[in-house]
């Protein structure tokens, strides 16, 4: 599966993203990957899939390599790496320009809507995110 669609989030610094120390707070970054995950999601996921799925995040490791500032223009870079029963594993890569701020490796489960419980996606729908 290495040939996954990349999507990029647009990210604008807010004053709420801010901590005491005058930097985007470490917990924003997670918001961030959540954010973009889902919308990593919605972009290629077709909308009955879409409405039949539900995330949940499992797992978030991240490395933070530089602070963001008030003002920055970042972008989150998602990339799906691997799908495996109702699990998910993402890579996102949050910048500033060429400056990488955090790399975050998570792991999802896809929930069934309705009932709320782990839930396989259809290969069809795998495949949207992995083109040939």
């Amino acid at each position: 599966m290495s040939s996954a669609l990349t999507h990029d989030f647009a990210i604008a610094v807010e004053p709420h993203d801010i901590d005491f120390m005058g930097h985007v707070n470490n917990a924003r970054y997670l918001n961030w990957v959540q954010e973009a995950v889902l919308d990593h999601w919605r972009s290629f996921a077709p909308p009955q899939a879409v409405a039949a799925h539900l995330w949940v995040a499992l797992k978030h490791e991240i490395t933070y390599r530089k602070p963001g500032f008030l003002g920055d223009a970042v972008v989150a870079t998602v990339l799906l790496e691997k799908v495996q029963g109702a699990r998910a594993v993402y890579e996102t890569v949050i910048r500033r320009g060429e400056d990488i701020l955090a790399e975050v490796r998570s792991t999802w489960c896809s929930l069934d809507a309705e009932t709320l419980r782990p839930a396989r996606l259809a290969r069809d729908v795998i495949a949207r995110f992995f083109p040939a």
